[in-house]
């Protein structure tokens, strides 16, 4: 029975890298390679069978429209978006195209199919590396994301031309989407919050956004981005995204598993996955230089362009249209970007902050409109994320504080915050370096409300090291993690669940006084 097999491999090398302190996706490719090698050292049958291969393509469409639903789309609209995709495609096609054709012998249409599959990066590392952190609608998340819906796009052209099909007259309904919008928002409003609701957004990314558009001739990917993008303005829409997270992970170990099984390698697909390994950083180089160019600070270009730092599932996709006797190589590669870029991204903010000062050389004297520095005036207490937790704390406080401010990394909550007659500004807490740009002479306390514990830490060590004195306080749901933000220089730091419990106990106390 392979799946027993699959799920058994999968589980214990996902376990065996997650205590070394790596994502488990790495487990679940080192589990692939593994069944592979058993298959061609037994007797033993072990191959991606159909069911697999569904599996895989079912997380894929999943997981673009969970990262549809975060979407912004006005967001991607941007020129560093359109023109750092667009100038970082063509450079590295004309850089990769030639080297490839000198170094593998090969004619110059198989050079440029290849150059072209790995100027991609990876949609599905890079949205869950994001969305794993919370990083998703931060500013650098956005670009990334953008960035990526581009290569995409580009993808899906080539595909077309590589395959000799284009879409059908019937893709055309596509430009009528947004009239269904209405229709969307009411069938999510009556779904409540049980098994409907992941019905419904298996419905939309499944059967609308995957089979609908591939019905037409169009690319089911897009089709699920298309139709989560829809819903991305809805107030439940991370509710639904929520509600299918342990849906679509299920369905990803399939994805990571099916690379690994696909074949082992001959010494060709080695010397050229070892040449792709080898060049993989100047990916990230030009990333980061063309955003710079763009306008952005140095933390964003970083972070961004290491999330982008990695080759595409799209190449493997492009090479089973149109070179299939070079998937393996391609997947090989692949799958060592992965394992290079995956424990990259998840320290990314602690490399920033310690080559961030060296990086930071290669700002222009203008920033970004998103970027700007910023005074805080006469604020005398500050809360970073304006969250479900730090809208709570700042409602609480209003009355009794005037002289309140909230800073968020999400344009959109911040539009929300100021119809809603809340004083917040946009700015990404995180950023280390962009403390070095504010001022803030009158902040007696900072209340840290941010999603993750990586941004709570640096945020408080940084606070600390400018010389910040007042007090400072966070939340977490673990005691560990608490245990880390006092170190780093907080003065308390409460477990969430612990103070609603209290929260809770105190309204009942103030009930049964007044009666």
């Amino acid at each position: 029975m392979p799946e027993a097999i699959w799920i058994s491999f999968a589980f214990g090398l996902g376990l065996l890298v997650k205590t070394v302190g790596l994502p488990p996706l790495m487990g679940y490719l080192a589990a692939g390679f593994v069944l592979s090698g058993l298959s061609a050292a037994t007797e033993i049958n072990i191959e991606a069978t159909d069911a697999l291969n569904h599996i895989a393509h079912l997380g894929v469409l999943l997981l673009l429209f969970t990262v549809g639903l975060k979407l912004k789309l006005r967001s991607i609209v941007s020129p560093e978006v359109i023109g750092g995709s667009l100038l970082h495609f063509a450079i590295t096609c004309a850089v990769f195209a030639p080297g490839i054709y000198l170094l593998m012998e090969v004619s110059w249409k198989t050079a440029l199919l290849l150059a072209i599959a790995l100027s991609f990066s990876s949609t599905v590392l890079a949205a869950k590396v994001l969305e794993s952190k919370r990083e998703l609608r931060a500013f650098h998340g956005r670009v990334a994301i953008g960035i990526l819906i581009m290569q995409d796009l580009i993808a899906l052209v080539v595909m077309s031309l590589a395959a000799g099909q284009t879409p059908s007259g019937w893709a055309l309904i596509v430009f009528g989407l947004p009239l269904l919008r209405p229709l969307l928002f009411r069938l999510l409003d009556a779904s409540g919050h049980d098994e409907l609701l992941v019905l419904l957004g298996l419905l939309l990314a499944l059967v609308l956004g995957g089979a609908g558009f591939e019905a037409v001739g169009l690319s089911s990917e897009l089709g699920a981005l298309v139709f989560g993008a829809m819903l991305a303005n809805h107030p439940r829409a991370q509710e639904l995204a929520k509600s299918l997270w342990s849906v679509k992970e299920m369905f990803l170990v399939g994805f990571f598993l099916q690379i690994g099984i696909g074949g082992l390698p001959d010494s060709q697909a080695l010397v050229f996955a070892a040449v792709a390994s080898l060049v993989l950083p100047l990916k990230g180089v030009l990333f980061f230089l063309l955003l710079i160019v763009f306008r952005l600070r140095a933390r964003s270009s970083f972070l961004s362009s290491l999330a982008l730092t990695n080759y595409s599932e799209f190449g493997l996709i492009v090479a089973s249209v149109a070179l299939p006797e070079w998937l393996v190589p391609l997947a090989i590669s692949v799958s060592i970007s992965f394992l290079i870029s995956a424990p990259l991204n998840r320290l990314s903010h602690n490399v920033y902050e310690r080559f961030g000062l060296g990086l930071s050389r290669f700002e222009g004297k203008k920033h970004h409109p998103d970027e700007q520095p910023m005074s805080l005036g006469d604020t005398r207490i500050l809360i970073m994320g304006m969250g479900r937790t730090g809208t709570a704390a700042y409602d609480w406080l209003k009355d009794e504080e005037p002289k309140l401010m909230g800073l968020d990394s999400d344009p959109a909550k911040v539009e929300k915050h100021h119809k809603n007659g809340r004083n917040v500004m946009f700015a990404d807490a995180e950023d280390a370096s962009f403390w070095g740009g504010l001022h803030m002479p009158a902040v007696e306390a900072v209340i840290l409300a941010m999603g993750d514990i990586e941004g709570k830490v640096i945020a408080t060590r940084t606070l600390r090291n400018m010389g910040f004195g007042g007090y400072i306080v966070a939340h977490t749901m673990y005691e560990d993690e608490a245990r880390q933000i006092r170190e780093a220089g907080a003065d308390d730091a409460y477990l969430t669940m612990s103070e609603t419990g209290v929260a809770l106990a105190s309204h009942l106390l103030e009930r049964t006084a007044s009666d």
